[in-house]
């Protein structure tokens, strides 16, 4: 039997929602072993004074395995 803990990640990037999962996953990935599964939560934008974008946000839920 298995055991899996599910976290929720949010990464940022100024050019992608793409981009901001990727880093979310590779740093999690750093700390965390075993990640199984990941599944797009949210995704939202942080605007500056002037209206333009100024990151993009990718909120991920990701699930790993528990070691004995």
């Amino acid at each position: 039997m298995s055991v899996y803990r599910v976290t929720d990640i949010i990464g940022t990037s100024a050019k992608s929602w793409e981009e901001a999962a990727r880093e979310a996953l590779a740093t999690a990935a750093s700390s965390l072993r075993d990640l199984r599964v990941a599944e797009v939560v949210a995704q939202d934008i942080t605007l500056g004074d002037d209206g333009k974008i100024e990151s993009f946000r990718t909120k991920l839920r990701v699930s790993f395995k528990y070691e004995k």
